[in-house]
């Protein structure tokens, strides 16, 4: 399970009763006491012990020599195939490995001490690219092998690995060479925390393992990006009623669906019904147009007077993997006032808004299945 899907809360019930579970050492704080700073020292004392329990456990098998990897993310009827390795952070700081999103500094403090502290990356950056039949054919040739790992998690995610033969491992690394660019699709605080981690241990130790992070690659045509839904805890001091009046003074809104059904929709459930808004479209470039600008211009700030979203606690952020039940729920128990569903970022918004060297708005994509934690590491 990756470290920053799941609350303090949700990590200790996944990881109760299973010793061998990630969590103890990517949330090391599950195993203090419930008071405890999830950024004290003790955290990352405690994640140090844990991972080296479990490497007593679970012995890791580590490479000889360079290797990659080929993992398969498979949920109901999708399915996602990436080359799975060691990523160059040089080509990270010139851009050839393009970000869509900022990153908050305290995650990364949170992060590059916990990969100083345990001296490893254990949680892959999850990148995209442009698909090529080069690396599509050696992907397919090398899968038709027995894999290393087949395992269905809990949540009903497949997740299978493959070794690369040497062979096919040097074809890879020459299709590769010939791929533009590469994108983060999740994972911007992993990169920029390796990045980080590598100017100390540079400093101290010249060049090493820590030029580069632990990432996989999938195709673009592969690769899934759910909504990131948006609940909101009140209404700015007016009612409902006031609120749809107000909106339908600015668009047109109508009962519909819980998830819009076309770019430009957005989904509100207020008052126990879902309502369609149809949102202004404006500017040329393709970041003015995604939804989720449009909502927080249009909606959020002006008629519920919510500004920065990373900071308002006003506002919370859901994945698209929870459902449209969960917004109800959230606004039917009480602990929100309206829910809005969003219509998904496509992959080729999001290269597109990278390539520009733009910034997408905060949570804008969900990507789903997601990578796990520990199941590959790259140690220093």
């Amino acid at each position: 399970m990756p470290y920053d899907v799941v609350s303090t809360g949700e990590a200790a019930a996944l990881a109760h009763g299973n010793p061998l579970s990630f969590l103890h050492v990517s949330r090391a704080e599950i195993d203090l006491p419930p008071e405890t700073d999830p950024y004290a020292d003790a955290v990352y004392d405690r994640a140090v012990e844990n991972f080296r329990g479990l490497k007593n456990a679970a012995p890791l098998v580590t490479e000889d020599e360079p290797a990659l990897y080929l993992y398969r993310l498979r949920m109901e009827q999708h399915v996602q195939t990436g080359v799975a390795g060691c990523f160059s952070l040089d080509e990270y700081d010139a851009g050839g490995i393009r970000k869509h999103e900022r990153t908050r500094r305290d995650k990364e403090d949170d992060r590059t001490r916990h990969m100083l502290a345990i001296q490893a990356q254990t949680g892959p950056v999850f990148l995209t690219y442009r698909a090529t039949d080069g690396v599509g054919g050696l992907v397919e040739r090398a899968t038709a092998e027995e894999p290393l790992f087949d395992f269905t998690a809990a949540d009903g995610v497949q997740h299978v690995l493959w070794a690369v033969a040497s062979a096919v491992s040097r074809s890879l690394r020459e299709a590769f060479a010939a791929v533009p660019a590469l994108y983060i699709a999740d994972g911007h605080h992993r990169a920029a925390s390796a990045a980080r981690a590598r100017e100390q241990l540079r400093s101290r130790s010249g060049a090493g393992p820590w030029d580069a992070f632990l990432g996989v690659a999938f195709p673009h045509d592969q690769v899934q990006i759910l909504a990131y839904n948006r609940i909101v805890k009140d209404l700015a001091g007016v009612s409902p009623a006031q609120l749809l009046t107000r909106l339908r003074e600015r668009f047109a809104v109508d009962p519909g669906p819980a998830m819009p059904v076309h770019r430009g929709d957005v989904s509100m459930y207020l008052d126990r019904q879902w309502y369609t808004i149809a949102l202004r479209d404006h500017g040329s470039g393709i970041g003015d147009r995604l939804d989720v600008d449009l909502l927080q211009e249009q909606v959020l700030s002006p008629l519920l007077a919510i500004g920065d979203v990373r900071t308002d606690k006003r506002i919370d952020f859901v994945g698209g993997a929870r459902g449209t039940r969960f917004l109800e729920e959230a606004v039917s128990s009480g602990r929100a006032a309206a829910a809005f569903s969003l219509f998904p970022v496509s992959v080729d918004e999001l290269m597109s808004i990278s390539d520009e060297g733009g910034i997408m708005p905060p949570k804008s994509t969900w990507f789903e299945p997601k990578l796990r934690d520990g199941l590959l590491s790259h140690v220093f």
